[in-house]
């Protein structure tokens, strides 16, 4: 008999002046309190957490190629949703940042890939608050 357990996690983050949201292959969030324009995938900055701060076991189940992860981000009384997948080549240990990506391409920032959405696609009143450096959000993993 074999038990699944649904896992979330919720990571918090911060708006910046410099969040574009324009890029077309990924979405990303970063440790880091700077942010200079051509970082145009990042949607937050100050998280509470990257790659290599993710529990053990969620790690072990983003690892998996089977698994189905979807992503939720929040700010104000918006919300979006992302899906992908998860990966057996996922190191899952960059110390800054997490990005999710469309494609195929891992790296130690990669939580995610096949993605059914980018940065470009989030709705724009979003990116228009997390403009704000005053401006919360969360990003919520959830996987079965």
């Amino acid at each position: 008999m074999v038990i699944y357990i649904a896992m979330e996690f919720e990571i918090r983050f911060s708006g910046h002046e410099n969040i574009r949201s324009n890029h077309q292959k990924t979405i990303e969030i970063t440790k880091e309190s700077h942010l200079t324009p051509s970082g145009d995938c990042i949607i937050g900055v100050n998280a509470s957490a990257s790659c290599a701060d993710l529990p053990p076991l969620l790690k072990k189940k983003l690892q998996n190629p089977n698994s189905k992860v979807i992503f939720s981000i929040k700010v104000d009384k918006h919300e979006f949703n992302v899906e992908g997948r998860g990966h057996e080549n996922l190191t899952l240990t960059h110390l800054e940042d997490i990005v999710i990506r469309k494609s195929d391409f891992v790296c130690p920032r990669t939580l995610a890939v096949k993605c059914d959405k980018s940065s470009d696609l989030i709705p724009r009143e979003m990116i228009l608050l997390l403009q704000n450096p005053k401006t919360h959000g969360t990003f919520t993993i959830i996987i079965d």
